[in-house]
């Protein structure tokens, strides 16, 4: 048995095949745009694409938004057009297959779970830091959702009081200090400051062209203005993982994400940052904090999953 997963985020849309086993067997991509009709047109494109050489039998869609408990329909989505949208009846009047919607940090908490960094965990929690953060939380392989299906959102837990503007209205969110969009907003606050930096002549050409990417490619080069950028993530994903263990005593969390594939650039500094400032340091077992195992692709496996395809 084979479906279709599709792991749609704030940047682009990508969709692979996956069987049984977790494997992805083929794959296609596209750009996430504005709109809300644009959207789906995307996703049906990337699904048609696959099944033209592929026979599937369902569909799952990884969504960065809040999913309700139907599954069926996008209440908000502080980085996507959808709200208050039917998106798995749309989709599945279209492409004429069952589809099912999962939040996409549920959907990489998922595919760990089953095929990477989560299993046996027996409460996990999952951080995807990517254009913003996500999160998911596994007791005893299953997933909490809470009460109206949108826990645990932890990207717009407020870190910082009156701090930087977030796309979901409130403002110093966890996910503007910590993510791909933190890691250039702070390279451009700092570079004013640095001007010798590599980084100066792409921001001089387009401030909104220096990505997370290229900070973290000019952090691995040397860049003075990229390494103060990414300590300064590496304190805020501490300060953030001090705040849940707070909440959630996990035995393990597992960081997901675009973000992730850097980890040797933060992720120790992190985990000392985490260990000084939990509560009752010093005095308590600590979660574990891994990076993810299946990279890209967890998204889209765990969306597979979603739908059944196992």
């Amino acid at each position: 048995m084979t479906a279709i997963g599709v792991d749609i985020g704030g940047t682009s849309v990508r969709a692979g095949v996956v069987d049984a086993h977790g494997s992805v067997l083929d794959t296609a991509r596209g750009s996430t745009p504005s709109g809300e009709a644009e959207l789906e047109d995307v996703i049906c494109s990337t699904i048609e694409t696959l099944r033209r050489k592929h026979e599937v039998s369902a569909v799952g869609l990884a969504v960065a938004g809040f999913v309700g408990n139907d599954r069926r329909s996008v209440m908000f989505a502080p980085h996507l057009a959808w709200r208050a949208a039917p998106v798995a009846d749309r989709i599945a009047s279209r492409i004429g297959l069952p589809v099912v919607l999962e939040h996409d940090a549920n959907a990489a908490a998922l595919a760990e779970y089953h095929f990477g960094a989560l299993r046996g965990a027996r409460v996990g929690l999952l951080i995807a830091i990517g254009t913003g953060i996500g999160g998911a939380l596994l007791i005893d392989g299953k997933l909490f959702r809470g009460a109206h299906g949108v826990a645990p959102e932890l990207g717009h837990l407020r870190l910082v009081p009156g701090g930087r503007p977030c796309p979901c209205g409130k403002s110093g969110c966890w996910e503007r200090y910590c993510s791909g969009t933190a890691l250039s907003a702070t390279a451009v606050d700092l570079l004013a400051r640095h001007p010798s930096s590599t980084l100066v002549r792409e921001a001089a050409r387009d401030s909104r062209a220096l990505t997370g990417r290229k900070v973290a490619a000019a952090a691995r080069e040397g860049d003075a203005v990229a390494l103060m950028a990414m300590a300064d993530l590496a304190k805020w994903l501490g300060e953030g993982l001090a705040l849940v263990a707070d909440v959630y005593d996990p035995e393990l969390i597992v960081i997901a994400g675009g973000v992730s594939e850097s980890g040797p650039l933060f992720l120790d500094d992190a985990r000392d940052r985490y260990r000084a400032v939990v509560t009752g340091a010093g005095h308590r077992p600590l979660a574990r904090v891994r990076i993810a195992h299946l990279g890209d692709d967890a998204g889209l496996v765990g969306a597979a999953l979603a739908c059944g395809v196992r």
